[in-house]
């Protein structure tokens, strides 16, 4: 192809985005999904959208390290840039071959975002970009470098300008402009800097070292020091304030050697190894948290069964119901407050709504407790990997400085699902059986996103990777800190061993150990998404089967002791494991479970229904072990003795057929404050309701049983009290949801309709000949027009009409597109102003003189 054929360089964004094809937009909008909400109507308005404030600082957080780092690089480079001029800020003069491999990648990760526009020749950053990058005194560039020589000496007299120009050893040039333009040619001539700095002594040279890698500005006093003085009259630093200079930015690259960056990282830290297992270790162990997860749930929803906490004024726990359930648990408070918030994240836990609100189990969790164990923890590990809701936070204090509690709100955090999977999907990149060093783990999270936005933003992140690892452990993802095989389903990964390039040995043959370090795959960002929620539940599917084999079977049979004991030597069958529920009180937990049998579970298991003989002929059924004595009769010691006395409402009564057990309870002191009147030999009333009057007497050592109205015994079940149908939490998400497939198709024809119907050619505008003949062009053509302008600095006749309908046209240079105005030079007013787009009739070119 001829010169003369080769396709002009895009003048815009816009043209640019017009020369790609369906799969590059596609790609675009799946990356910065902002930019489709809503849907742009042509490529202009979709160009527009890419350059705003909002959309361009959430693209550049979302960067990696090297690829935030060539888009600093560009921002100090000329405009447009070459590649070689950015390989050169990049690699130096010496060319580091990481930096030179990885830049081409870099590149086309920002071209891919809509950051970067143009070909080789003419790399363009787009204008936002480079106002956010660009160095100023008041945000000074991540590079460190200051001004160039064109911007620093603008405030300067041009007698001081030329001054400076002799010094240096220049011819005198006929202006200023030209006198700076022969300084920044010295100051970009490596050969004559170097010999223009070989004549300086240490000390200045000193001066210069602690300015070159930032920050580039300096104090001076009004009588410098000869080794400033020398440095200023050959304006190797340039005054910009009173009392301030700048050392400029040629200068700082030629002793930089070229570098934009004194660190450029173009490749990803390396994750080191903390522990090195054998895969099944990591698995049985990742198993048995799993196992334990489940029943410290059940335990949890068991133990509020009857109707939980009370919900606080401002929603959530208090801290002093949190701290009775972490007692309850046998867990610490942070812990417990994770397995409430994973109830509550699952559906499983949430407010009865009623006036006197409180929590308790869902219907949902009647459900979930028929399901088979891998299933039960497979929708447990979904809900906590999906969900954006931060226990780690519980305990901290909010914006307002209102304490955060478990279950309230102000615990959403739209990273945390990301920042999970993103770690999971680091650790299932390790060996099987590789525990991470965090410290390596953590280095490698910042590079992957560079965030450039408030530093707490930063830490939140961090603490939410090792939130992530904690619970991950806690909910049995993990195992001993390595990803076990259901962790690795539940994300989607492939399971088999490692790929070849990373191995799990060195050449020789020798285990990766602590401290080792291991390749780490570097996948591009769209990759790393996280699963579309068809894509999870099918994860959490192939999980639970992944699991399954792992989990221990469940037990039908128990090992009583004499000690009023019963160990569980695995999980047991739902019968069963209810039974004991009710019956005994859990003791301590692990793979085998200890329940003990006291007075008070025995009432509790006469309450709701079982006789003595029933209990006794179960235990006899399930216990590979003859019920010991002590227990049979401590069973048939609290059965005699129940239901002795029976309780109604009177507001309540106590009646007894046998006359001396009243007699003894009037008696009793303690009973002085149930303010009981014997009404018969055989029957007390009370002023106390009916559930107070039971706890009386039950703390005295009896034991009483409520009654109905028809004098039947009330049979109290522990899972009584459910909530009305409630929905989990629903995420909240990281920014707009990630468009799938058919809306982005959809959404790239559209863009491409209305593109074509924007841009069909129309018979070009007359230039305006007299003073009431205004340019008219379609707002597309207008705003492609103004922002070709702004990149060429062309003028051009511009058509408007104020707010009080006066038309007029005027001569402009346009200067910046944003927010829908135009900012440019007005040659008709001689001054700076702001034009409404939509009062702009149309542009026209200036005619040629």
């Amino acid at each position: 192809m001829s010169s003369d054929e080769q396709p002009a360089a895009p003048r815009s964004l816009a043209e640019a985005l017009r020369a790609q094809d369906d799969a590059f937009l596609a790609a675009l909008l799946r990356g910065r999904p902002d930019l489709i909400t809503p849907l742009p109507g042509d490529l202009t308005q979709l160009a527009t959208r890419a350059g705003t404030r909002a959309s361009v600082v959430r693209a550049l957080e979302r960067l990696d390290r090297f690829a935030l780092q060539t888009a600093e690089a560009l921002a100090v480079a000329g405009e447009p840039a070459t590649y070689a001029e950015l390989l050169v800020l990049m690699a130096g003069d010496e060319r580091d071959p990481a930096v030179v491999d990885a830049l081409p990648r870099a590149v086309a990760t920002l071209r891919a975002q809509a950051l970067v526009w143009g070909g080789d020749s003419r790399l363009r950053l787009v204008r936002t970009a480079r106002e956010l990058l660009s160095p100023s005194p008041q945000h000074p560039s991540p590079t460190g470098l200051g001004p160039t020589v064109q911007e620093a000496a603008a405030g300067m007299s041009p007698g001081r300008i030329q001054t400076i120009v002799a010094t240096a050893g220049l011819r005198s040039t006929p202006d200023g402009v030209s006198a700076v333009a022969a300084l920044t040619a010295l100051f970009s001539d490596r050969e004559r800097m170097s010999e223009l700095l070989a004549g300086l002594p240490y000390d200045s040279l000193d001066v210069l070292d602690r300015l070159v890698w930032g920050p580039p500005y300096g104090q001076v006093t009004h009588d410098p020091a000869p080794r400033l003085r020398l440095l200023l009259d050959r304006g190797l630093l340039l005054p910009t304030a009173p009392g301030t200079v700048v050392l400029p930015r040629e200068v700082a690259l030629h002793l930089r050697g070229g570098r934009a960056h004194r660190t450029p990282e173009p490749v990803p830290p390396p994750v080191e190894a903390a522990g090195v297992h054998a895969p099944q270790t990591a698995d049985a162990t990742a198993a048995g948290q799993a196992y334990l997860a489940l029943a410290t749930v059940e335990e949890l929803l068991q133990h509020w069964d009857e109707g939980g906490p009370a919900v606080l004024r401002a929603g959530g726990l208090s801290v002093r119901d949190l701290k009775r359930t972490a007692n309850a648990l046998d867990v610490p408070e942070p812990e417990a407050a994770f397995w409430i918030e994973l109830a509550y994240a699952a559906g499983l836990l949430a407010s009865d709504g009623e006036a006197d609100e409180r929590y308790a189990a869902t219907p949902e969790y009647d459900v979930w407790r028929e399901l088979p164990a891998p299933q039960r923890w497979a929708q447990l590990a979904e809900a906590w990997l999906t969900g954006t809701r931060t226990p780690g936070l519980i305990g901290g204090r909010d914006a307002k400085d209102r304490a955060l509690t478990a279950l309230g709100p102000g615990l959403d955090r739209s990273s945390a699902a990301e920042v999970r999977h993103r770690v999971l999907t680091l650790l299932a990149r390790l060996p099987a059986g590789v525990a991470p060093a965090v410290e390596s783990l953590l280095a490698r999270l910042r590079w992957e996103r560079s965030s450039r936005g408030p530093q707490q933003e930063g830490d939140l992140r961090e603490r939410l990777a090792r939130w992530t690892l904690a619970e991950a452990e806690r909910l049995g993802v993990t195992g001993r800190g390595a990803l076990g095989a259901p962790g690795r389903a539940l994300i989607g990964e492939p399971l088999g061993p490692p790929a070849p390039e990373e191995p799990a040995a060195d050449a020789d043959g020798v285990p990766a150990g602590p401290g080792d370090k291991l390749p780490v795959r570097h996948r591009p960002p769209a990759e790393a998404q996280p699963l579309t929620p068809a894509e999870q539940a099918a994860a959490a599917e192939e999980a639970a089967r992944v699991l399954a084999p792992l989990m221990p079977e469940p037990v039908d049979h128990v090992l009583l002791q004499a000690d009023l004991t019963a160990v569980a030597p695995g999980p047991l069958e739902r019968p069963l494991a209810d039974l004991l529920g009710v019956l005994a009180d859990v003791e301590s937990k692990g793979g085998a479970t200890v329940y003990r049998f006291t007075p008070g579970s025995v009432r509790r298991a006469l309450d709701s229904g079982r006789t003595a003989s029933d209990l006794q002929s179960l235990l006899a059924a399930h216990s590979r072990t003859p019920v010991p004595q002590p227990l049979a009769y401590l069973i048939d010691d609290v059965a005699r003795k129940h239901g002795h006395l029976r309780i109604g409402t009177a507001t309540a009564y106590v009646r007894s057929d046998d006359d001396a057990l009243l007699d003894e309870i009037l008696a009793d002191r303690r009973s002085e404050g149930l303010r009981l009147r014997r009404l018969a030999p055989t029957v007390a009333a009370t002023q106390v309701t009916p559930a107070v009057l039971l706890e009386g007497l039950r703390a005295m050592g009896h034991a009483p049983a409520a009654e109905s109205p028809d004098g039947d015994v009330l049979i109290a079940r522990t899972d009584s009290h459910r909530t009305p149908p409630r929905t989990p939490p629903e995420p909240v998400p990281e920014g707009p949801p990630l468009p799938d497939a058919t809306l982005l198709g959809a959404a790239v024809r559209a863009i491409r309709a209305g593109d074509e119907a924007a841009t069909t050619p129309r018979p070009p505008a007359p230039q305006p000949q007299a003073e009431g003949d205004l340019p008219r062009t379609s707002p597309a053509e207008t705003l492609a027009s103004v922002q070709a302008a702004v990149l060429t600095g062309e003028s051009l006749w511009l058509g408007y009409v104020n707010a009080e309908g006066t038309a007029s046209r005027r001569v402009v240079a346009p200067i910046r597109v944003e927010g829908g105005y135009v900012t440019a030079y007005d040659h008709t007013a001689d001054e700076v102003r702001k034009f409404s787009l939509h009062r702009v009739t149309g542009v026209a070119d200036l005619p040629e003189e």
